[in-house]
């Protein structure tokens, strides 16, 4: 249980640096993905998520 409150402090870590270092940036994206269709945010989320989940396994299995 603790490895998943640490993934997740990590993704906050790596959110707060996107928005300390690049605000313009990550405004910008964030207006562009307002114009997607949400199929197709949710395609993105599904491939991101997928991959994330074959990386932690290949990391994780002996």
């Amino acid at each position: 249980m603790s490895d998943l409150w640490a993934a997740l402090c990590l993704a906050l870590v790596l959110e707060g640096l996107m928005l300390f270092a690049l605000p313009g940036f990550w405004k910008r994206n964030a207006a562009e993905m307002l114009k997607m269709p949400d199929r197709q945010l949710r395609m993105i989320g599904g491939g991101v998520m997928a991959a994330a989940l074959v990386v932690l396994y290949l990391l994780r299995s002996p």
